[in-house]
């Protein structure tokens, strides 16, 4: 066996494991999800140093205080937003590009929004590399107040959290549109899916407790609770 099909095949089990020990124990058992997570490279989107442990149930340090989510936090968050066939996607923090691949393979168009130049360049690189790679959009920005470009979205994923619940995602949102976004402070946080059910109409689900670092800027421009 060959060096590359050596590490070939510990990939692959590293990702089996990972579904069968993390991703499926913690109730994401949607087939589309599932398939995803058992096919795409995770460790191709972790930093080089973290790349042996691309598959535990870690949040892996992205620098400037970013991290990678846990990968059941991740998988979670795609079944709860439901991306489907030609939907439009918007990602906040696109940090590893990992989450932009993932929504990229599950739905049409993928905005993905980052804060950090040197995180934005890295993600650019990686996702370039993938045949969905000109579903995906990278932007650069400030996006933590919220992200308006005019377009309507099916699908907004927050990866970094909100210390309060605010409104600066809810318009993006098209009638139907799903908003994943994980509020509160350490440690104290709570996923929620918000879906736009009308012109000024939202429905609030709460998902699971879970804690990521904030969103840059959120945790000093905080707006009001709806």
């Amino acid at each position: 066996m060959t060096a590359m099909t050596s590490h070939q095949s510990d990939s692959d089990a590293a990702r089996d494991n990972m579904i069968r020990r993390q991703i499926r124990p913690w109730n994401v058992l949607e087939p589309r999800v599932l398939e995803l997570l058992a096919e795409l490279p995770r460790e191709g989107f972790v930093p080089e140093r973290y790349r042996q442990i691309a598959y535990a149930d870690l949040q892996l340090p992205l620098g400037h205080g970013e991290v990678m989510m846990e990968p059941r936090v991740e998988a979670r968050m795609l079944q709860a937003l439901d991306p489907q066939p030609g939907e439009r996607a918007l990602e906040i923090g696109t940090g590893s590009g990992y989450v932009a691949a993932c929504l990229s393979r599950l739905c049409g168009q993928v905005t993905s929004v980052e804060l950090h130049a040197d995180l934005l360049e890295q993600a650019r690189d990686r996702l370039g590399r993938l045949e969905t790679a000109e579903r995906i959009q990278l932007q650069g920005g400030d996006a933590a107040e919220g992200w308006s470009d005019g377009r309507a979205y099916d699908v907004i994923a927050l990866t970094g959290s909100l210390p309060e619940l605010h409104d600066g995602f809810h318009h993006a949102l098209a009638i139907g549109g799903r908003l994943f976004a994980i509020v509160g402070t350490d440690p104290m946080m709570e996923a929620l899916r918000i879906t736009r059910t009308g012109q000024d109409a939202w429905q609030t689900t709460s998902l699971f407790d879970a804690a990521v670092p904030p969103l840059r800027g959120a945790a000093s421009k905080a707006r009001f609770r709806l």
